[in-house]
């Protein structure tokens, strides 16, 4: 992943966290946490 494709994941990420204005979307933000991650497709986020 280029350097502009992880600012513009986390630029997305922060906006679906932080921005009021925005809808949460759960499943878009663990995507975006596994692309960042650099986690392979199919993993399942395991609970705390």
């Amino acid at each position: 992943m280029s350097d502009r494709e992880m600012e513009a994941k986390l630029l997305e990420l922060d906006r679906l966290l932080n921005d009021p204005e925005v809808q949460m979307d759960p499943h878009r933000v663990w995507s975006l946490l596994q692309e960042i991650s650099g986690a392979r497709k199919g993993n399942v986020p395991r609970a705390a």
